[in-house]
């Protein structure tokens, strides 16, 4: 797909077919939180189902779900995950040493440590420490959230080795679907992660591989993380490569190219779209706020703030610092979207209008291009 080429489909349903008919072996996806995401990873794992059996290894937000925790609330004493090994993620996984290369992963990003019982579907983790000059090894402890996804990914990427060797167990495997693995991560880790991942995949693309192309996975990778996507951009320069949008009556995709993936630029658009066609909603102010913190840090201010100009509809600048936080966090549903009113609407017009007054941009960018048919 080149660069100019535009597309659209009515459900996520199609465009998981369209991209599981794709010739391309990697297929990289962009879209902002609230555009799908995670249901089209949905989606393309149930065109792969049929009765028990499936071809999709998946990560995405339901795969937390198959952890969860025994906080030990009466003695505070025994924490530990409990793992659902009914799931299909986890059979087979007694004849392999499994913790060992989870732990090979997990060391890059972290040093809490972990033992897992399959038998028993629990995983408890340590951390060694310094108690008076000595060493210490203390188990049972409850691990932050952060460290806690770090936990699922390194375990999915340990599977999805199997999955990639074409080990016993995991052989059903055609494809493998990412979606945002990285919400909890800093930038650091962000690439770190990508570099790991892409390293992963690269492994069954190698000369010397003694997989036939016909039999190797297919992977998707979908984020709402730009740096994640421009690194996964230049590791992968022959990827398919989509930005998604969610329209008002259907899903609109274009594709990027090769380079680093200017995200914010997009995401002006998105919003200087919506504003023009009176298609608000609440969810927009925090895409409104995530260009004016990006705008922000890169020129050296010290908040948001100072990237909107003060005008007669707001001389000290109150109004439009409250709108653009109260707003931001305003407890909506990104899968439930809440229009705005007719004031909000007014205010956010008003704040987006003179940012793109301060900051110029090529007015270019702002045309509406002409949709066409989906292409592989």
């Amino acid at each position: 797909m080149s660069q100019q080429e535009f597309f659209s489909v009515n459900t996520l349903s199609q465009l998981a077919e369209n991209i599981r008919d794709s010739k391309k072996k990697h297929t990289l996806l962009f879209a902002y939180n609230g555009a799908g995401k995670t249901r089209l990873s949905m989606e393309f794992k149930n065109l792969g189902k049929k009765g028990e059996d499936s071809d999709t290894l998946y990560f995405n937000a339901f795969t937390e779900d198959l952890f969860w925790w025994n906080n030990d609330l009466k003695e505070d004493t025994e924490r530990f995950l409990h793992i659902n090994t009914n799931s299909r993620f986890f059979k087979g996984l007694e004849t392999f040493d499994i913790s060992n290369r989870i732990r090979d992963i997990l060391a890059t990003y972290a040093s809490f440590n972990f033992d897992i019982d399959l038998s028993a579907g629990t995983v408890v983790f340590f951390r060694e420490v310094l108690v008076d000059g000595r060493s210490e090894l203390i188990y049972n402890i409850k691990v932050s959230r952060g460290e806690e996804n770090l936990f699922y990914w390194c375990f999915f990427l340990a599977v999805a080795q199997l999955a990639i060797d074409k080990e016993e167990n995991y052989e059903w495997v055609r494809f493998i679907y990412v979606d945002d693995p990285i919400s909890s991560l800093d930038d650091s880790n962000a690439i770190v992660v990508a570099h790991r991942l892409a390293h992963l995949l690269k492994l069954q693309d190698g000369s010397d591989s003694s997989i036939k192309e016909d039999d190797k996975i297919k992977t998707v990778i979908s984020t709402h993380h730009a740096l994640f996507f421009n690194v996964l951009c230049n590791e992968f320069s022959n990827a398919r490569k989509i930005f998604l949008s969610k329209g008002e009556t259907n899903y609109q995709l274009k594709s990027t190219n090769d380079t680093p993936f200017i995200y914010h630029i997009s995401m002006i658009q998105e919003l200087k779209k919506v504003a023009d066609s009176d298609n608000l909603y609440k969810h927009h102010f925090g895409q409104l706020r995530t260009i004016l913190e990006k705008s922000a840090n890169f020129h050296g201010f010290n908040g948001f703030k100072e990237c909107m100009i003060i005008d007669d509809a707001d001389s000290d600048g109150k109004l439009y610092n409250r709108m653009v936080s109260n707003l931001n966090h305003g407890g909506y549903s990104l899968f439930e979207p809440e229009q705005m009113n007719d004031t909000d609407k007014k205010y956010f017009r008003q704040i987006l209008d003179n940012y793109l007054k301060n900051y110029k941009f090529n007015k270019e960018l702002f045309s509406k291009p002409a949709a066409a048919e989906p292409t592989a």
